[in-house]
């Protein structure tokens, strides 16, 4: 049998940061978010990610990719923000065996009242305490990450164009 790899002193700490970090921020922009809009975190990060996009629609699977998500929980969170009439699924335009999801006129607003206070919250529980050269580590750390476990993940051509 071979010896486990165990972590050095400076890979513990590494890693136990990366813990806490992971449990941390997104309790407090999902408490921020849902004082301020009655979202979650993720709630807000799917209808971000539509804003964003052409037409504010995606095919679920590319929204799935977008948000790191199961198509399962994608789904739940879906139907949830089209109860509340921000997101509507409709057949794609070009091709009606896929269903794409698109973020309506009154999801837009909703995220748009939320984002100032959230980019703040972001701001203040996470990038002010970093400087510039950090945001740029972390940028290509994550991306460095991101590729070992999904090698088409769609952030590692963020920002490439």
């Amino acid at each position: 049998m071979t010896e486990p790899r165990w972590l050095t002193a400076d890979e513990r700490r590494a890693w136990l940061a990366l813990m806490s970090l992971t449990t941390l921020l997104p309790a407090a922009l999902d408490a921020q978010l849902h004082t301020a809009g009655k979202l979650s975190l993720f709630d807000y990060h799917v209808m971000a990610m539509l804003s964003e996009a052409d037409g504010r629609m995606l095919p679920m699977s590319a929204l799935a990719g977008r948000t790191s998500a199961s198509l399962s929980r994608l789904s739940h969170v879906v139907s949830k923000l089209e109860r509340r009439e921000w997101v509507e699924r409709q057949p794609h335009p070009k091709d009606a065996r896929v269903t794409v999801t698109r973020l309506t006129d009154e999801g837009l607003r909703h995220l748009e009242a939320l984002a100032p206070a959230h980019v703040e919250a972001v701001r203040s529980n996470f990038l002010d305490g970093l400087t510039e050269e950090d945001v740029e580590d972390l940028a290509r750390i994550g991306r460095k990450v991101v590729a070992r476990m999904k090698s088409d993940h769609w952030i590692l051509n963020e920002g490439q164009d």
